[in-house]
């Protein structure tokens, strides 16, 4: 029952299908989609919708100080490293996939 999803080929040709467009314009198509949700991630605003699926937010999580804590395992205190601040990409469906499901 563990069933596959499928490959970018199969998704490519399907589209296509359904499309009546060339399996390159698909390709063009997807591609300058990516492009756009890169550029608007790493714009001021950070958010991209893709209409009636899904929201893509990009976040920022702050650093965190080295700090001192109780092993679950073991029980002795240990040192857990720093980490710089970094950019997370959380992807939120809107209520129209929701419902898809």
């Amino acid at each position: 029952m563990s069933a596959k999803p499928p490959s970018k080929t199969q998704v490519l040709n399907t589209i296509a299908e359904q499309t009546g467009l060339k399996k390159q314009d698909v390709v063009s198509v997807l591609d300058s989609l990516g492009n756009q949700i890169s550029a608007a991630l790493n714009s001021e605003a950070g958010a991209f919708t893709i209409p009636g699926l899904c929201k893509i937010v990009r976040q920022i999580k702050p650093a965190t100080e080295e700090r001192e804590m109780k092993s679950p395992f073991t029980g002795e205190m240990i040192t857990v490293a720093a980490k710089p601040e970094r950019k997370i990409v959380k992807v939120r469906p809107l209520k129209a996939l929701k419902d898809m499901v």
